[in-house]
């Protein structure tokens, strides 16, 4: 690919099986980082068998706290064919999983419509991003995904510069799960609660953040109807990440008042314990048993 046009940063990079020179600083071979089943989402995505996980390496956004810094930053991972990537979504089926999750996969997204074509597997499609995504992209997965994950993660220019350097995140991520829900719609749920389409937007709470937390729960009312959003409360100040006000967790009382003002808009969707801001939910990337 001698002009990348995937992402947002319109960097034009040359991307080649040895490497690139753009912003995520990938190749155009697949890498992954992780293959396995993955219990720790959102119970219509994980249920009790879990979603089959391809947790990609590399990252369009590259947020500074990132929990998984090791494969957002680092691009830490394993080199994959598309034909070896078909048969991990197939080893994945048969193991139960109730969807299949294309997790940070923005950069490859011509290896894996490449995989789907060998083999496409008989469970609902996953797009688990950033939200930091081309309309165009996204285009070409429609009639691929049944259902897109995004974040929705800052509202002010500022605040996207200082996390993402993307002073454009909240322009470019609303437009794309604009573009999201006219695809797939509002979600869909089979007999056992799993989803079998629609968008399901996350939003993780950050320290000292409220304002632009309610600021976004606004947005989703007014311009999403029935769009459901998962409240998160899981940050942990990880990667070394040193921007003043997000070297904490977030407070009781911090979480109180976002998840409250979501109550009083009526949005649907879920809300996080508290337990699930530690180190231990982080998985294990890039190692032998990290790959079924």
């Amino acid at each position: 690919m001698e002009h990348c046009p995937l992402c947002p940063r319109h960097c034009n990079a040359r991307r080649t099986p040895e490497g690139g020179n753009g912003f995520c600083g990938l190749g155009s071979t697949l890498r992954l980082a992780r293959i396995a089943p993955h219990y720790w989402e959102e119970p219509p995505i994980s249920g009790v068998r879990g979603t089959g996980a391809l947790f990609f390496s590399g990252c369009t956004l590259r947020c500074a706290y990132c929990q998984n810094g090791d494969i957002s930053h680092r691009n830490l991972g394993r080199d994959f064919t598309p034909a070896q990537l078909a048969e991990h979504m197939r080893r994945l089926v048969d193991m139960g999983v109730h969807t299949m999750s294309f997790i940070t996969a923005t950069p490859f997204v011509e290896g894996i419509l490449e995989a789907l074509d060998l083999y496409h597997p008989p469970v609902p499609l996953v797009w688990n991003t950033s939200g930091y995504e081309t309309v165009e992209t996204l285009r070409r997965l429609e009639g691929v995904m049944d259902i897109y994950l995004p974040d929705l993660k800052h509202f002010s220019s500022r605040m996207g510069q200082l996390c993402a350097k993307a002073p454009d995140y909240f322009e470019v991520a609303s437009a794309s799960i604009t573009e999201m829900v006219r695809q797939v719609g509002a979600p869909q749920y089979d007999e056992d609660g799993i989803m079998r389409r629609g968008v399901l937007i996350r939003h993780l709470i950050l320290p000292g953040l409220t304002g632009e937390s309610i600021a976004l729960l606004d947005w989703v009312h007014d311009h999403l109807p029935g769009i459901p959003v998962s409240l998160m409360r899981q940050y942990v100040p990880l990667n070394g990440v040193d921007i003043p006000g997000l070297t904490r967790t977030i407070t009781p009382r911090e979480y109180r008042r976002v998840r409250d003002h979501m109550r009083a808009l009526e949005l649907p969707g879920y809300e996080q314990e508290a337990a699930s801001a530690s180190e231990d939910f982080v998985p294990l990337f890039g190692q032998d048993e990290s790959y079924v």
